[in-house]
């Protein structure tokens, strides 16, 4: 689920909205339904679902798209489907249906299949022939716009789910032996602290104080971090003050997500849950709903109770728009999603039976 704070895509008929689809979610989508959401004529909102599978029942995921659209302040919505009639039919009408209850105009509702589409709400052959409207992604002027713009449209979600995979092979290697010495490192100096008469909390929290800011300094600078450095942030990071300080400093910019990219994908297993939910908190500042997505599912994988992942997890399920975070964690966070006041229901138009 992402909300949109990127470039504006010019979109004047239901291909050209087809055609910006990818590059509001970061990746093409299949066997899914896919809701996006307006606020006058501005796109404000895209967010995507796996279609019901044979038989299920597909009103209980469509009742949670139409709570999570309207929640974005949207006015109204195009629901999109992808994949096959038998499949795609059902789950269209029902999160139409959730989207008009939910006080939302419903624009059009359209199925995408094998390089054509066709809409449901549409009952002129001219502009919606029966056997489906051929379309090409690839010379649509919205995709050309998005990529020139430097928006990226990976393959599918597989792809995007292998941006945040573990590194294998001598990079794994060389970082399994990195962290023993950094865990060697950690015990000299809580040790050193111990004989010292100084606080050890005191002690990793300033020097995980001075990780954070030396990674995040250099890595805005283009400098990419040694074995030994990232392994000493990630267990520093293990320590609640020291994580909380990076997620203080954490925004959206290209930079931070770059960087705890990086840091998840070559983090030991056991050490992947702060770094891992930082980069989901630096995706969902940028809007890129889909990556936060994928970082959290990679932590809650390995780690199921880890406290951030769940908040961060719960509130991106429930579509929380990112300008809801502002000042957030210093501030603390949002405790209540307002409610949009519903609108009158207007009359859907005809329906149109599938082909």
């Amino acid at each position: 689920m992402t909300s949109i704070d990127q470039p504006r895509l010019a979109v004047r008929s239901p291909a050209d909205l087809i055609a910006a689809v990818p590059y509001l979610l970061g990746f093409h989508p299949a066997d899914s339904v896919v809701v996006v959401a307006l606020r006058g004529r501005r796109v404000v909102f895209a967010a995507r679902g796996d279609l019901p599978e044979p038989g299920a029942d597909p009103r209980p995921a469509a009742r949670h798209l139409a709570q999570v659209v309207a929640r974005q302040d949207a006015e109204s919505a195009t629901v999109i489907g992808y994949g096959p009639a038998a499949r795609v039919t059902g789950a269209v009408d029902a999160v139409g249906g959730a989207l008009d209850a939910s006080g939302l105009v419903v624009l059009d509702a359209l199925r995408v299949t094998d390089g054509r589409w066709w809409s449901y709400l549409c009952t002129e052959p001219e502009c919606c022939p029966l056997d489906g409207t051929p379309y090409d992604p690839v010379s649509s002027e919205v995709s050309a716009a998005a990529v020139f713009a430097g928006q990226v449209a990976l393959p599918d979600r597989a792809a995007l789910t292998a941006q945040v995979s573990p590194f294998d092979g001598p990079v794994r290697v060389a970082m399994h032996q990195a962290t023993v010495r950094a865990r060697r490192r950690l015990t000299e100096l809580t040790e050193e602290a111990a004989e010292t008469a100084m606080v050890g909390g005191r002690s990793v929290r300033s020097a995980g104080v001075a990780a954070v800011r030396g990674a995040l300094r250099r890595h805005r600078r283009g400098e990419r971090l040694g074995d030994d450095e990232v392994a000493w942030l990630t267990v520093l990071l293990t320590h609640l003050p020291v994580r909380d300080h990076a997620w203080e400093r954490t925004d959206g910019r290209d930079t931070d997500i770059s960087l705890w990219t990086e840091v998840l994908r070559r983090a030991e297993p056991e050490l992947i849950a702060a770094p891992g939910s930082l980069l989901a908190f630096a995706a969902w500042r940028a809007g890129q709903g889909a990556l936060a997505a994928v970082a959290l599912e990679r932590v809650l994988a390995a780690h199921p109770d880890y406290s951030l992942a769940l908040l961060l997890d719960d509130m991106l399920r429930r579509g929380l728009p990112p300008s809801e975070l502002d000042g957030w964690p210093a501030a603390d966070p949002p405790e209540v999603i307002r409610r949009r006041p519903r609108r009158p229901r207007r009359p859907r138009r005809a329906r149109r039976p599938s082909s």
